[in-house]
Order: structure tokens, then C-alpha cells, then sequence
């Protein structure tokens, strides 16, 4: 049950709650209840909150209010003013947990700021649910968020976790899948395995298992839905020798980065001091002027 004040009156807090992430059925007695108890709710898209209260069969009495990135700063402050004020006010984004690549973020830190109570409504999980069906080990994991749009930004970014050990997760737009499996294959290779995830939960829910080349192959098609990518971290790095350093810092430079980050990333990746590195470099630099 919700918390009451000493006179009956609903307590002011704030509530991070979890949705359905495509099957309804998944909605929780927790979640219905507070919708249900709210005077507002903050959502990411009010017409999907509208639809999440119909498909849900509750009647709720709360204003909802439109609640995503590019107002999440202007809004935060006037929320927090209605918790304060007694309110019980519900965050919810489109699919899943709230704040986690979803608006809500700087809500929070508003309201640890103004000592205002956040509780959780915990519930389905895209990144979860990905990891635990994808087949590949989850006792360590990393979650990247959205990939950057440009193919040049998204081979940086791969080229960053390229020793990354812990199985990682990804979400991306169907419509760039196959591109970001091209750069992914050109950075980490062909037979890195990987898990695309469409439509989790929904009935045309797919699940493909495979090298990285093998999903490139199954993505050249139109594909819809929503995507959940899983990668498999990288295999244990074996003894190293200068002129895999100097190859590594090489292939940072050319995609970008500094000298000097590409050879303290490479010295962190490798476990080797930097200064070695560093002087690996130089001599390689002085040999090929000779």
C-alpha cells in the first residue's frame, strides 16, 4: 500500500515506475496502483500513457503531463514543487525503467537535491530481458545505450571496447541495424558472437543468435520493430608484444583520437605501463625516418 501521512492524506513522493516493454500482461499490481493513486504523471509520450491506461483497464484521476528530453530541465522544477506540495507524481517512459535511456534523470537529481523521497516501481527490462535469453554469459555485463548515428562516432565507439571483456548491450534503430553490424564487424570482427533481439515480449518477438557476419547476412532486409543488440565480451588478451601496441595505438589515431589518450587507452587495455608504450611509439616513429 501507499504511504499515508498521520492524517489520512496521501505522503508527496516521487515515483520512478517500469511499464510493459510490448506484452501488457507483464504490468504489475504495484504499477496499477499507483497510476491509479496518482495526481500526476510524467510521461515520456502522453498519447502511449493514455493507450498504457486503456490497455491496463484503470481509471486514473491524474493529470498527465507530456514529459521528455528536450523538457525534462524546464519541467523537473515545477514536479518537485508538487511533490513537496503533497502530490503523488508517476514517471514513466514509453517502454521499461525511466531514466535508464529515457528522460527522468535529471529529475531524480532535482529531487535528491531538494530531499524529496523517490521510490521505484520495478518492472520489465529491454536490457535484461536481452541479456537473460541471448545465450552469452551475464554473471558481468555492461550496458552502452543508443549507438551514435554516424558510422565514424559508432567505429570509435566500438574501437573503445574492443578488450571490453563483459557481455555488452546496445539498443539501436531497426533502420540502422545492419549498418552498425558492418562497423562492428570492420572493428571487433567477423566472428565476434552476438544476439539481435526484435520485438521482445511482442508477438513477433525474434531472437538471432550468430557471428557477427552471420547477423550482418540475416540483416540485409527491411527490418521493424524495436532492437536490442547483445555482444559478447572480448576473449582474454594474450601476451603482447611492442609491435601490437604500437598497432593499437595506430588504429586509435587514425579514428581519431589524441597521441597521447591513444597510448595511455592502449597502456589501461593491455595492462602494460605507459611509459613502455609511449616508448614503443617514439622508436617506432625513428625507425620508420631512418
Amino acid at each position: 500500500m501507499l504511504e499515508l501521512r498521520d492524517d489520512g492524506v496521501m505522503s508527496g513522493r516521487l515515483f520512478l515506475a517500469a511499464t510493459p516493454i510490448g506484452n501488457v500482461g507483464d504490468a504489475s499490481a504495484r504499477l496499477r496502483e499507483v497510476l491509479e493513486s496518482a495526481q500526476v504523471i510524467a510521461a515520456e509520450d502522453s498519447r502511449r500513457a493514455h493507450r498504457l491506461i486503456s490497455d491496463l483497464g484503470i481509471t486514473v484521476t491524474a493529470q498527465i503531463w507530456s514529459f521528455y528530453d528536450a523538457v525534462e530541465e524546464a519541467k523537473s522544477p515545477e514536479l518537485i514543487e508538487r511533490v513537496l506540495n503533497g502530490d503523488i507524481v508517476v514517471v514513466i517512459s514509453d517502454a521499461g525503467m525511466p531514466t535508464v535511456s529515457d528522460p527522468g534523470y535529471r529529475l531524480v537529481q532535482e529531487a535528491i537535491a531538494q530531499g524529496v523521497v523517490v521510490s521505484v516501481i520495478p518492472g520489465p527490462s529491454a536490457v535484461l530481458t536481452a541479456l537473460a535469453v541471448s545465450g552469452l554469459a551475464v554473471d558481468r555485463f555492461s550496458f552502452e545505450g543508443f549507438l551514435p548515428r554516424r558510422s565514424g562516432e559508432r567505429r570509435k565507439v566500438f574501437e573503445n571496447l574492443r578488450h571490453e571483456s563483459r557481455t555488452m548491450v546496445f539498443f539501436e534503430a531497426p533502420h540502422r541495424l545492419i549498418e552498425t553490424l558492418v562497423d562492428l564487424e570492420a572493428v571487433l570482427g567477423a566472428d565476434r558472437r552476438a544476439v539481435i533481439c526484435r520485438e521482445l515480449t511482442k508477438t513477433y518477438e525474434e531472437v538471432i543468435r550468430g557471428s557477427v557476419s552471420e547477423l550482418v547476412a540475416w540483416s540485409d532486409r527491411e527490418i521493424l520493430g524495436e532492437i536490442t543488440l547483445v555482444l559478447a565480451g572480448a576473449e582474454p588478451l594474450a601476451a603482447s608484444s611492442p609491435s601490437d601496441w604500437i598497432a593499437h595505438v595506430a588504429t586509435r589515431v587514425e579514428l581519431g583520437e589524441s597521441q597521447r589518450d591513444a597510448i595511455a587507452e592502449v597502456a589501461r587495455e593491455l595492462g602494460v605501463p605507459k611509459r613502455e608504450v609511449y616508448d614503443a611509439v617514439l622508436a617506432s616513429r625513428r625507425d620508420e625516418k631512418l
